[in-house]
C-alpha cells in the first residue's frame, strides 16, 4: 500500500529565509544524535524528537502534519594512518561533517504508518532542500552578522579592470607561496594572501601591499565563499569588513561561479568569535592540576554560540534556583502549541529540561581518552539558540552576535519571562525578585517630607574607585624595586557600597509647599526585600570619555549578613507631610528659573521657546538652553505652549495614558520605570523631548503611575525582620570593557555526593567544581543573594 500524501499541495522545499530545525528538537535537546534520530516534519520543518517523549509525533497529531524526514547521526572512527592528500588546488578543504558522522535518512508516515519511498512524488526534492538548507543556529547566526555589516562607496562603486578567466592551477600568493588566507582583488583579480591571524593562520599582508601599490579597496577571501552568497569581505580604504550586494557578479567577472563554492577556511568573523571563546578563567587548581569536571542533574553545560557567554552565565545563574526550577522543570509541556521554536514558554522548560534533569550532562563522546589522557573530558554542552533567537529578537543589541552586558541581558529577559502569554495561572518566576524602594524626600528649608514607593527587580550598586598610589605599588624582587604599571585600587565592602547607595544626596528642585529653591534631601531605603536580591556592582569610570571597567575588588563574604540597617522606617513621629500638588501629582511644580529665562529673552528668544529649552536642559544654564534651542530650531512644534505640569495629577485624563511600548524603549536606554513614565507625561508623550528631558533631570524621581486599582495589589517582598541574606551564585567578568572577554557564573550548590554546599563553576560547556572563588567574588559582575 502507498502513502496517500506524497504529492500533498502542502508539501514544498524550505525558502532560504525559512527555518528548518534539523539537529535537535524543538521541545527538549534530544538531537540527531541519538538512537533513534530526529524527525523533520517536511511540511513546516520542525524537529521532534524520536525517543522517550515523543515531540515528534505529538507535532504530527497537533499540526496533521503527517511525513517526516528522520535523520541520524553516529560517529565515525576515523584511523589517521595515511598522510594528508597534498594541497593542489586554490580551494582548501577543511575536515567537513561527513568526514566525522554517517548520516542515515529515511522519509516515516505517521498517518500511513510506514516508511515511505525518498524518491517518490515530491519527495526527492523536498528532501534534499531540507538537508542542504542551513540549519536553524545557523541562519539566525548568518542573518545576526549580516546586521552587523553594511556596504560602502567602495564596494558600492567598483570598478574591474577587463574581464579574464583565473588560472586556477596556482593556488597561491602571487608575491609568496602561501596557499591559505589568500584575498582576491575584486579590480583586477590578484590573489594576495592577508594579514597573519588569531589562531595560527599565516599571512605576510601581500594583499594589502596590493592595495598600497595600486589603490586597488575590495578584496574578497576565497576560502570564506558559499554557495548561499555569503564571503568575507574587505574595504583596505574604509579598513572596515563589508558587505557587496554584487559580489556573484563581481566573481563571475573572474571566471568564479559562487554557487559551485565550498566554504573552506574560518572567516574573520569566525576568527574574532574563537578569540573571544580563548578569553579562559583558569581551570587549574593552584598547584595546577586541572579542575574536576562535574555530571548530573544541574549540572549541564552550555555551548558558546559565538560571543554569547554573557547569556549562558544569566542562564545558569538562574536555573540554580528552586523558584525557576518549579516553574520551568516540574510543569508540563503545552502540547497545543504548533510552533514551540517560536515560543517563549516552551523555549525556557526546553532549557530547564536540558540543564536540570541531567539527561544531557555527560562526558563529550567525541573526545577520544586513552591511557596518555586519563582525565575525564568536558561536556558537549546544549545549544540554547532557539532561546537566544527569541529573547534578540526585536531588540537591537541581543539580535545581534556581538558580546553583550549580562546584567542588562538579565533585566531584559526577566521582563520577558514576565509578559510570556503562559505564565498564568502558574507562578512568576520573577516575583522573587520583586521588591519595594521607599524614596523619602524633605525640603531642606521647611524641613517638611513626603514619601513614594517605586517596585523594583535589582539594584545597581556605584563602586567607589580609589586608586593605590604608584609609590605604595612598589615591588621587591632580588633586591630590586620593580614598579608595576597595572593600576592597583583599595578594596571595598559590599557594606561600603551599600551605605554609599542608601545615603542621602541632594536634588535641585523647588519646593511647593514653602517656596524654597535650595533643594531637598533624597534617601532611598528598602521597605520589603525580595526573596533573590541581584546586585550589579558598578565599577565603571570615564576614561578619556570612554566607560572603562576597573578592577576594584569588593569584598564579599559567604557568611550571612543583615539588612536591617537598610530598611525603611515610614513616617516617623513628629514629622509634616509636603501637601498633595494638585496639578502635579505630589511632585513640586515645575517654573521657569526667572533670571535665566530673562537673559534668554534678552537674547531674543521667544518666551514659549525660553521654558521649553529651560525645561530641557536642567531649568538652571541660559548657555545649556540655548544651545539646546539652536539645535531644536527647525522642530515643527517649537513654538507650541506645553503645560509642564499637566498630566502627572489630573484624573482618568488623556494625559495620563502613557504608551507602554515608549516605556520598554526609554528602559531600555538605561531608565527606570518611574522615570520614563514621568518624562513621557512632562513631555506629553514625545519621545526625543523625553529623552532630553531624562538626560536633564538626572534626579528626577519619576511616577510610580498607582492609580485606583494599585492600592488592592500586593506589596511583593517582605518586611520582616531580621532580613538576612547569603551569596548563592555571581556572574563573573574578564575584560576592561562588558562588550569584549568573557563571561562565566559560580553558583553555590551541592555537588554530586556531597553533603555540604561549595562553589560550582560553569563556563560555557565546561561544568566543574571551582577552584579560588574568593578571589573570583572580589570582582562578580552581578551578584545573586537569596533570603533566609
Amino acid at each position: 500500500m502507498a502513502c496517500t500524501h506524497i504529492d500533498s499541495p502542502q508539501l514544498n522545499p524550505p525558502r532560504a529565509n525559512q527555518s528548518v530545525y534539523r539537529e535537535d528538537c524543538t521541545r527538549c535537546f534530544d538531537s540527531i544524535d541519538d538512537p533513534t534520530g530526529l524527525d523533520v516534519c517536511l511540511y513546516c520543518f520542525n524537529g521532534g524528537c524520536t525517543g522517550d517523549r515523543q515531540h515528534a509525533a505529538l507535532h504530527a497529531s497537533v499540526t496533521n502534519h503527517p511525513l517526516v524526514l528522520n535523520i541520524k547521526r553516529t560517529r565515525k572512527k576515523v584511523k589517521r594512518d595515511e598522510p594528508p592528500q597534498k594541497i593542489t588546488k586554490l580551494s582548501i578543504a577543511a575536515e567537513t561533517e561527513s568526514d566525522r558522522y554517517d548520516t542515515t535518512t529515511q522519509v516515516k508516515c505517521y498517518e500511513c504508518n510506514m516508511e515511505v519511498d525518498k524518491s517518490a512524488g515530491k519527495l526527492l526534492q523536498v528532501v534534499d532542500a531540507v538537508l542542504k538548507a542551513n540549519t536553524f543556529a545557523r541562519q539566525e547566526e548568518v542573518k545576526a552578522w549580516e546586521q552587523e555589516l553594511t556596504a560602502c562607496e567602495h564596494t558600492l562603486c567598483l570598478e574591474q579592470d577587463a574581464a579574464r578567466q583565473l588560472d586556477q592551477s596556482l593556488g597561491h600568493c602571487s608575491m609568496c607561496d602561501l596557499k591559505e588566507n589568500l584575498w582576491l582583488c575584486l579590480t583586477c583579480g590578484n590573489l594576495g594572501c592577508g594579514r597573519a591571524q588569531f589562531g595560527g593562520i599565516g599571512g605576510n599582508s601581500h594583499g594589502v601591499a596590493h592595495t598600497t601599490a595600486t589603490g586597488h579597496p575590495v578584496a574578497v577571501k576565497l576560502g570564506s565563499l558559499t554557495a548561499d552568497g555569503t564571503a568575507d569581505i574587505y574595504c583596505y580604504k574604509c579598513d572596515e569588513e563589508r558587505i557587496d550586494p554584487e559580489l556573484p557578479n563581481h566573481l563571475l567577472h573572474w571566471g568564479i561561479n559562487i554557487k559551485d563554492r565550498v566554504k573552506t577556511e574560518k572567516s574573520l568573523t569566525e576568527m574574532q568569535v574563537e578569540q573571544n571563546l580563548r578569553w579562559e578563567f583558569s581551570m587549574t587548581t593552584e598547584d595546577g592540576k586541572e579542575l574536576k569536571p562535574l555530571f548530573g542533574p544541574g549540572f549541564t553545560g552550555l555551548k558558546n554560540l559565538g560571543n554569547s557567554c554573557y547569556l549562558n552565565s544569566v542562564l545558569q545563574s538562574l536555573f540554580s534556583m528552586p523558584e525557576f526550577a518549579d516553574r520551568y522543570l516540574h510543569t508540563n509541556d503545552d502540547p497545543t502549541i504548533a510552533n514551540p521554536a517560536e515560543d517563549l514558554d516552551t523555549q525556557l522548560r526546553k532549557v530547564g529540561d536540558g540543564l536540570l534533569s541531567g539527561r544531557y550532562s555527560k562526558p563529550d563522546s567525541d573526545v577520544i581518552v586513552s591511557e596518555h589522557t586519563p582525565e575525564v573530558p568536558h561536556q558537549k554542552g546544549l545549544a540554547p539558540a532557539m532561546l537566544k533567537h527569541l529573547i534578540g529578537r526585536g531588540h537591537e543589541e541581543f539580535s545581534t552576535m556581538r558580546q553583550q552586558d549580562a546584567f542588562e541581558l538579565l533585566l531584559h529577559l526577566l521582563k520577558l519571562i514576565s509578559r510570556s502569554q503562559h505564565t498564568a495561572p502558574l507562578k512568576d518566576p520573577v516575583d522573587a525578585f520583586r521588591f519595594v524602594m521607599e524614596q523619602r524626600l524633605q525640603c531642606i528649608s521647611c524641613k517638611k517630607v513626603r514619601y513614594r514607593t517605586d517596585e523594583q527587580e535589582n539594584i545597581s550598586i556605584p563602586v567607589p574607585i580609589r586608586r593605590i598610589p604608584k609609590e605604595a605599588r612598589m615591588e621587591v624582587t632580588d633586591g630590586e624595586a620593580k614598579d608595576q604599571e597595572k593600576e592597583e585600587f583599595e578594596s571595598v565592602t559590599l557594606k561600603e557600597c551599600l551605605d554609599i547607595f542608601t545615603a542621602d544626596e541632594m536634588v535641585e528642585l523647588t519646593c511647593g509647599a514653602c517656596g524654597s529653591k535650595n533643594g531637598f534631601t533624597k534617601k532611598s531605603m528598602f521597605k520589603t526585600v525580595p526573596t533573590i536580591l541581584a546586585v550589579n556592582a558598578r565599577r565603571f569610570e570615564l576614561v578619556n570619555w570612554v566607560p572603562t571597567k576597573q578592577d576594584v575588588p569588593v569584598i564579599v563574604d559567604d557568611e550571612s549578613f543583615s539588612f536591617d540597617a537598610y530598611m525603611s522606617k515610614g513616617v516617623q513621629e513628629g514629622e509634616e507631610l509636603l501637601p498633595e500638588d494638585a496639578d502635579s501629582g505630589g511632585a513640586p511644580k515645575w517654573t521657569p528659573n526667572e533670571a535665566a529665562l530673562s537673559m534668554l529673552e534678552q537674547m531674543g528668544f521667544p518666551r514659549v521657546r525660553c521654558e521649553k529649552g529651560l525645561h530641557a536642559t536642567g531649568n538652571s544654564d541660559p548657555e545649556a538652553a540655548m544651545n539646546w534651542l539652536i539645535e531644536h530650531m527647525e522642530d515643527p512644534d517649537i513654538d507650541t505652549p506645553v503645560d509642564f505640569n499637566a498630566g502627572s495629577g489630573s484624573k482618568g485624563g488623556a494625559s495620563t495614558a502613557v504608551d507602554p511600548e515608549k516605556i520598554d524603549s526609554l528602559c531600555n536606554m538605561g531608565f527606570s520605570i518611574p522615570q520614563s513614565r514621568q518624562a513621557l507625561k512632562e513631555t506629553g508623550g514625545d519621545m526625543e523631548r523625553a529623552v532630553d528631558w531624562l538626560f536633564s533631570h538626572p534626579d528626577a524621581t519619576g511616577d510610580s503611575g498607582d492609580d485606583e486599582n494599585s492600592k488592592n495589589k500586593t506589596i511583593p517582598g517582605s518586611d520582616q525582620q531580621p532580613a538576612k541574606f547569603q551569596l548563592q551564585s555571581i556572574v563573573c567578568h574578564k575584560g576592561s570593557s562588558i562588550h569584549a572577554g568573557h563571561y562565566v557564573a559560580f553558583v553555590r550548590k551541592n555537588a554530586p555526593g556531597e553533603q555540604s554546599p561549595s562553589w560550582v563553576l560553569f563556563n560555557d560547556e565546561k561544568v566543574a567544581k571551582a577552584g579560588d572563588v574568593d578571589e573570583m567574588k572580589k570582582f562578580a559582575y552581578v551578584y545573586f543573594f537569596r533570603r533566609l
